[in-house]
């Protein structure tokens, strides 16, 4: 058994390359992920990453991942269980992360009328006070959309935009892609090994 656990929520927006990325990196690190994959999330993985998914209960991650994983490294729920552990405060976890978040999902949590397990775990997180990480992939951005990000910052979210950086000199689409993952991951404060900061000044001296 890992020593740490992270809910982790898949929604329908684009940017589910990000969202296979940090499964990876999390699958490396000393984490047990709660996963949880909205229906709407499946059509874009289709849409940008070729894949299909047979109709079942439980999401297939060997197909987003390419390969068979340790199950005791990764629990699947359906987004529909709304009496799954993730849904209450009681269920422990370091955090939850919502990668990529649509912006669905992003005004159903300022409204606090979550009615899925993805928004019923994240306002979990938000009422217990432990870290919530919301990724949004979308711009531009109207003002319900500000609106929303400005409430669930109030509420104690991190609302952390799929925006990477360019001070690493990214050669590849993934180099941009990883530099997102280092930025979720630092801010669920689990140490990692991505190289893409920027430099460190007392060295430059």
């Amino acid at each position: 058994m890992t020593s740490q656990r992270i809910i982790m929520g898949i929604t329908g927006a684009s940017g589910v390359i990000y969202a296979r990325a940090l499964l990876e990196e999390l699958l490396s690190l000393d984490v047990q992920v709660h996963l949880i994959v909205s229906n709407a999330a499946k059509i874009v993985m289709r849409e940008e990453l070729g894949l299909t998914f047979p109709p079942a209960r439980h999401f297939d991650l060997s197909r987003l991942l390419g390969r068979e994983t340790a199950s005791e490294r990764v629990v699947v729920y359906d987004d529909a269980d709304l009496a799954a552990g993730p849904a209450s405060g009681t269920f422990r976890s370091r955090g939850m992360v919502i990668c990529p978040c649509s912006m669905k999902t992003l005004a159903t949590l300022a409204a606090g009328t979550g009615s899925s397990l993805i928004t019923r775990a994240a306002d979990a997180c938000l009422k217990e006070r432990r870290r919530l990480v919301l990724v949004p992939r979308e711009t531009p951005l109207n003002l319900i959309h500000l609106r929303a990000m400005v409430s669930v910052t109030e509420a104690g979210a991190v609302v952390l935009p799929a925006a990477p950086g360019f001070y690493h000199r990214p050669k590849t689409i993934d180099d941009l892609v990883r530099h997102i993952v280092l930025k979720i991951l630092d801010v669920l404060q689990l140490e990692h090994s991505i190289p893409y900061r920027w430099k460190d000044s007392d060295k430059e001296k």
